[in-house]
């Protein structure tokens, strides 16, 4: 936590998953149990937030589609970008 607050929680987890945990930990991967919670829930939160960037992408596609000359615009100018590759 960058400014030293937050909540402590409880989490009871199947001993499978505690022992793959704890895998993390021994591997040097992770410093602790927590640390590893943490990663995993940040993650999973940025994925979350992504979804529903992504969602709001596509819906607003839904209701305004992109017009044939932009499509048209937008094949052109990847076409123009592919051809200025030094490949």
């Amino acid at each position: 936590m960058a400014n030293g607050t937050g909540a402590q929680i409880a989490v009871r987890l199947p001993k499978e998953a505690l022992d793959q945990l704890d895998a993390l930990v021994d591997s040097g991967r992770f410093s602790s149990r927590a640390d590893v919670a943490r990663t995993a829930i940040a993650e999973l939160l940025d994925n979350e937030r992504r979804r529903a960037v992504g969602d709001a992408i596509a819906e607003g596609y839904r209701r305004l589609p992109q017009t044939e000359e932009e499509l048209a615009g937008a094949e052109a100018n990847a076409r123009a970008m592919i051809l200025e590759e030094p490949w």
